[in-house]
């Protein structure tokens, strides 16, 4: 009787709790900033994807300027990120433009030294044999270099997205709306409940999605071990 009495405290107790963190998630329209947040990361982690890797391409391909070009990227990434957020403002104004740039900007350099540091470092065995059957020197990058890279590439991709995530969330401050703009309504209203489900849901989106690479980095991984 008493085991009874207890489980249905406890299970009122959960209902009520469940129920607080709905009224949380309608008040503050968590489904809008949701899809506003995933947006912006969305276009952030294509743009600076497909950037990275031309650019570790290009680097690879031009090897005398690849140091000056890494540490000119090394440089973009020092810069604090909320002074490259206000740096952007008097140039594209407030909202998703800013963010998503600074996300592209932050996001870049991991994937381009993993594009880079994963074409110049397939074994040499593999090319001389490639050489020997004749392909070009595209068909080698394409064929050979290229998907050997892939796995170092997917692990840059990881990084990358943590940098984006964090960009994206600081959007909140100059008006680019997702879940950084309920966070900030949280801490300068003192709601407490909406900054820890804000906050918890922004978390599991970036844990969600490292999950993603981490399964596509391993997959690549035993894709090419075998090569």
């Amino acid at each position: 009787m008493i085991s009874d009495i207890v489980v249905f405290g406890i299970q009122q107790e959960g209902f009520a709790y469940i129920s607080q963190i709905l009224s949380v998630w309608e008040s503050n329209d968590l489904t809008l900033r949701t899809i506003e947040h995933l947006y912006m990361f969305g276009i952030a982690i294509i743009a600076a994807s497909i950037f990275g890797i031309l650019i570790g391409i290009f680097l690879f391909m031009n090897h005398r300027i690849a140091n000056p070009g890494l540490n000119t990227l090394n440089v973009v990434e020092t810069i604090p990120d909320i002074p490259l957020l206000v740096f952007l403002l008097p140039i594209v104004g407030l909202g998703t433009a800013p963010t998503i740039i600074a996300s592209v900007l932050y996001s870049i350099l991991p994937i381009a030294r993993n594009t880079y540091t994963g074409l110049t470092g397939v074994d040499k065995g593999y090319i001389d044999v490639a050489q020997a059957m004749g392909l070009s020197k595209r068909e080698i990058l394409l064929k050979i270099r290229l998907p050997m890279a892939l796995p170092l590439i997917a692990g840059g991709l990881r990084i990358a997205l943590v940098f984006s995530m964090g960009i994206v969330t600081l959007g909140g401050l100059i008006a680019a709306g997702g879940l950084g703009a309920s966070l900030i309504v949280g801490i300068q209203l003192y709601e407490v409940d909406t900054i820890l489900v804000a906050g918890f849901w922004t978390g599991f989106l970036a844990v969600f999605f490292d999950g993603i690479a981490e399964s596509v980095e391993k997959w690549l991984q035993r894709r090419y071990a075998s090569w």
